[in-house]
């Protein structure tokens, strides 16, 4: 160990604090996109789709399977999920979150990301949604921000 607290490696001078050569790029690991989120929710077991969509009907960002039109599950989402609120609302539950919807082909859960992005992911019979729930509530307002 040399005066001050550095030492000498390999022919330069190194603080000790620091484990990288100021001289090179430093390079962090790549931050998620929406993209990767979507493309994760998509590859679960029993997911046959995973729209993202704005407030105007319009999806974001999608992945889809098995028949699925993502224009047309886009543009319905956002009137339901008024729909949703509005029954909150007069049931005193207070603001809307997330739902799940029971079809006959299958569950559709809606949750909104935040004031601009709903988000719906359609998946098969029989498919347990309880890890997706979890995820959601826990990683929502990080999943927002990538919006």
């Amino acid at each position: 160990m040399g005066v001050g607290g550095t030492y000498r490696a390999s022919r330069k001078w190194v603080n000790p604090l620091l484990d990288f050569d100021f001289r090179e790029p430093y390079v962090a690991a790549a931050m998620a996109t929406i993209r990767d989120v979507v493309e994760a929710l998509g590859r679960a077991s029993g997911v046959d789709a995973v729209v993202v969509v704005g407030r105007d009907g319009l999806p974001i960002d999608s992945r889809v399977g098995n028949g699925v039109d993502a224009d047309n599950v886009a543009a319905l989402l956002p009137s339901a999920i008024r729909q949703m609120a509005e029954l909150g609302g007069a049931g005193g539950r207070g603001e809307f979150g997330t739902a799940v919807l029971e079809f006959g082909n299958g569950l559709a859960v809606v949750a909104v990301l935040n004031a601009d992005a709903l988000l719906i992911v359609l998946v098969r019979p029989g498919t347990n949604v309880g890890s997706l729930l979890f995820d959601l509530r826990r990683h929502r307002s990080a999943i927002a921000g990538l919006l």
